[in-house]
C-alpha cells in the first residue's frame, strides 16, 4: 500500500496529474478530502477551512490569534461551531495527512505532505515544476481564464505556498533531495508524466519488504 505526495508550483498541473495517477493506480486522490476531515475534526465548516488556508499566515490572522483570550477560547471551543487558529490547523493537518497515509493507496496533493510523511516507509514524493509563464498559460487553458486573472492567481497561490512552508518552518521545499522524482512539466506532457510516476510507484512497491 503506497502513498504518493504531489508537491508542485501552482499551475504545473498538480491536480490534473494527481487525479490521473490516482485513476491509473486505483488510488484515492486526497485534496478536498483533507479539508473536509480537518473541518470535521475542528468542528468548523469546510468553507471556513478554505478561507483560512487563503488567509493564514497573513498579518491579520496572526494579530487575531494573538488577541484571543483563553477565557473566550474556552467558550468558543465549547460551542458547536468550533474554533481554528494557525497552530490548531497545523496540528490537524499533520494528523489527517498521517491518517490518509496509514490508510494507504492514496495520492496526497500538497499541504506540506512531503515533510509530514518524510520518514514514511511506503511514501513516494514527487515535485512538479515549470516556469512562471508556462504555469500562467496552463491555468488559462485549463480553467478558461484571461491572462490577467491567471497571472494574478499564480502569483497569489505562490505566495500562499510560501506562507504554508514558513508556518511549517521549512524553506527548502524545492530541494530535489526531498523527492524521489522531480518532473519538469515544461518538458513533459501529462501522459508521459503519469507513466513515469506510475512506473516509479510500481518499482518502489516491488522493492518494499513484505
Amino acid at each position: 500500500m503506497a502513498v504518493i505526495t504531489i508537491s508542485r508550483q501552482f499551475g504545473a498541473g498538480g491536480i490534473t496529474l494527481g487525479k490521473m495517477i490516482a485513476e491509473s493506480l486505483g488510488y484515492t486522490f486526497a485534496d478536498s478530502d483533507i479539508l473536509q476531515r480537518v473541518a470535521k475534526e475542528a468542528n468548523v465548516s469546510t468553507h471556513w477551512i478554505e478561507s483560512f488556508e487563503k488567509e493564514a499566515g497573513s498579518k491579520l490572522s496572526r494579530f487575531i490569534s494573538s488577541m484571543v483570550s483563553k477565557r473566550w477560547l474556552d467558550l468558543v471551543l465549547a460551542d458547536e461551531r468550533g474554533y481554528l487558529d494557525e497552530q490548531i490547523y497545523l496540528d490537524y493537518l499533520v494528523l489527517i495527512i498521517a491518517q490518509f497515509a496509514d490508510e494507504g493507496d492514496v495520492v496526497i496533493l500538497g499541504r506540506g505532505s512531503q515533510y509530514i510523511l518524510d520518514d514514511h516507509p511506503d511514501a513516494v514524493h514527487i515535485l512538479l515544476v515549470d516556469d512562471f509563464e508556462s504555469r500562467v498559460k496552463f491555468i488559462m487553458q485549463r480553467y478558461k481564464m484571461s491572462y490577467k486573472k491567471a497571472n494574478r492567481l499564480v502569483v497569489s497561490e505562490d505566495r500562499r505556498r510560501i506562507s504554508l512552508y514558513k508556518r511549517l518552518g521549512k524553506s527548502d521545499y524545492e530541494n530535489p533531495r526531498l523527492y524521489h522524482m522531480v518532473l519538469n512539466m515544461g518538458r513533459l506532457d501529462l501522459e508521459t508524466a503519469r507513466e513515469m510516476a506510475c512506473n516509479l510507484v510500481a518499482h518502489k512497491v516491488v522493492l518494499s519488504p513484505a
